[in-house]
């Protein structure tokens, strides 16, 4: 991949960052050589600030990182496409894109996917999650099948709000598990998709 840097005359390249899952344009920023590379190298979307003139992980602060999917050129190769699994809220404003867009519905799942494999790859000791990862796939497995069978009681009776929560219970713990066998809900999804298709 060729970016022509300097075509611009400060050698910053407009960087549009998407949602690698709902495709959903999030914001806006710009890169130089730089911020490029320290995007690939820590995985995190990284750009050149101007206001602070100096390069600017997003999130560095916030905790609202930016994991990088993948990196495009377009046709003059003058401006990047940069795909991404976004964590928690992008705009400074708590909105999900700079556009005041908030729709949580459509990628909450994807998000707190990312947040569990943060917990993963970034243990806490204050960390419910992270103490599960440390437990190892035995304790994960374990807590599903618990889960499974407190949503199953669940399920024969007729309190609706116990019944979500266990619900929400097993689809928390489901996904722990995806990341402990080193899967992705996406793949998931593909696959019900597939078969969907085939109907």
């Amino acid at each position: 991949m060729t970016i022509d840097f300097a075509k611009y005359t400060d050698g910053l390249v407009p960087a549009i960052i998407q949602d690698a899952q709902t495709f959903k344009v999030l914001m806006l920023g710009f890169m130089n050589e730089a911020a490029l590379a320290k995007t690939r190298e820590l995985q995190q979307v990284t750009f050149f600030s101007r206001s602070k003139n100096r390069l600017w992980t997003k999130g560095e602060e916030s905790g609202n990182y930016l994991l990088l999917v993948d990196i495009q050129t377009d046709c003059d190769n003058d401006t990047l496409l940069v795909k991404v699994n976004p964590v928690g809220p992008v705009c400074h404003t708590g909105a999900d894109t700079c556009w005041g867009e908030v729709n949580t519905n459509n990628n909450f799942l994807f998000q707190l996917e990312e947040i569990i494999r943060d917990r993963k790859n970034n243990p806490s000791e204050k960390s419910y999650t992270s103490s599960l990862f440390e437990k190892g796939i035995n304790k994960i497995a374990q807590k599903v099948g618990e889960e499974a069978v407190e949503l199953v009681i669940e399920a024969k009776d007729n309190d609706a709000g116990l019944f979500k929560n266990e619900a929400a219970d097993l689809l928390f713990h489901y996904l722990i598990l995806l990341q402990a066998k080193g899967h992705r809900l996406s793949e998931i999804q593909d696959i019900l998709i597939s078969r969907h298709k085939k109907k």
